[in-house]
């Protein structure tokens, strides 16, 4: 450090004497000595610095001080504030999407419950409608599905006909078979509480033998839960609820025996009702099951199952392990075929229920008026 620098209140700056790095320093400059400002804006006031001469003759001097630009005093700018997201229609809809994925088949009956519409029919969706750890139970089933199962009563211009029907709208829509309406001059469904209702044809489907009922004045009725036949396997559980001999909500129970068996039926209205014994002749494997068909039958795909199933059966449910509709039964092969006596008449495990998914696809004509 120079003399001069020493007068002048300043020092220099730069590799220490004697050190490995001396004259490796990019750059010099002059400040003040500690002390050097005892006046206040002394520092302020000085507008240049006077570099000595550099170390290293090749560095280049410092660039020559500039006092910085007063500024107006304002608000500091702070970081952008976040735009409020809008929920608008669309996100709205979009949330209840979401949710109403999330909460899947169960929300579908509760549609189809406060609509009275089969909403949660021609969505598709499945629900347990017993608990899981009920699962498979036949007490915990029938306890479930049993108000949803009706008998229905048709009145005939030679006799009567006896079936069962499922209840799928709480203002009173009934499937049911075909051939236990057809021909019919009047008809009253009763039930699970006991309470009778008259009942109005809507459609029927002899193709399909498969029929629409609507009864009159009718409210709050416990809609039955229909499944998947697609899903159904040979060998899975199912229980049978219908009104066999008037006895209304018998349960019984056994497997799927075997899946899209031919079952042929006849189409005519009064083809094997008035008879007495309360059976329908069906054909199966080329023969002739409770009588004779005649001449105009119809042919579907149905599910065979060993549920026991007796006349009165008919139209009534065959449900899964987890309490859904998964066929109506339609046709069962009673072990008396020439009794006049439908009390000599019996299942012998081999009855035949019209897949659920034939239902639902049938629903929207059977609606309008007829089948397809």
């Amino acid at each position: 450090m120079t003399e001069s620098n020493r007068r002048s209140g300043e020092y220099e700056y730069g590799a220490p004497q004697g050190t490995a790095h001396e004259g490796t320093y990019p750059q010099h400059g002059t400040y003040p000595q500690p002390g050097a400002h005892a006046q206040p804006g002394a520092y302020a006031q000085q507008h240049s610095y006077t570099a000595p001469s550099p170390v290293n003759p090749e560095w280049p001097p410092p660039p020559p001080y500039e006092p910085p630009t007063a500024v107006a005093a304002g608000p500091v700018p702070g970081p952008e504030p976040k735009k409020k997201r809008t929920r608008g229609p669309i996100a709205l809809l979009a949330a209840v999407a979401i949710v109403a994925a999330a909460v899947g088949g169960a929300t579908a009956y509760a549609f189809q419950e406060l609509t009275g519409t089969d909403t949660a029919v021609t969505a598709g969706a499945t629900t347990n409608v017993v608990p899981s750890s009920k699962k498979g139970n036949v007490a915990a089933i029938a306890a479930a599905v049993s108000p949803s199962v009706v008998e229905v009563k048709a009145t005939l211009s030679n006799g009567s006909s006896t079936g069962s029907g499922v209840i799928i709208t709480s203002d009173g829509e009934i499937v049911t078979n075909n051939h236990v309406i057809s021909g019919s001059d009047s008809i009253r469904v009763r039930t699970s509480d006991g309470k009778s209702y008259p009942a109005e044809v809507v459609g029927t489907d002899s193709s399909k033998d498969l029929a629409l009922l609507k009864l009159q004045g009718a409210s709050g009725l416990k809609t039955a839960s229909l499944g998947d036949s697609a899903g159904v396997q040979v060998g899975d559980t199912v229980v049978a609820i219908g009104s066999p001999e008037g006895l209304t909500g018998t349960v019984t129970s056994g497997i799927v025996s075997a899946l899209n068996r031919d079952v042929t039926v006849p189409t005519s209205e009064s083809q094997g009702q008035g008879r007495g014994d309360g059976q329908w002749p069906f054909q199966f494997g080329g023969r002739q099951f409770n009588g004779d068909t005649g001449s105009s039958t119809t042919t579907y795909k149905a599910i065979q199952t060993d549920a026991s199933l007796n006349p009165g059966n008919s139209g009534g449910a065959l449900i899964d392990a987890s309490g859904n509709v998964i066929g109506i039964n339609s046709a069962m092969y009673a072990s008396s075929q020439q009794s006049s006596s439908s009390s000599d008449a019996g299942s012998i495990g081999l009855g035949f229920a019209i897949p659920i998914n034939t239902v639902k696809s049938d629903l929207a004509k059977l609606r309008a008026g007829s089948g397809s």
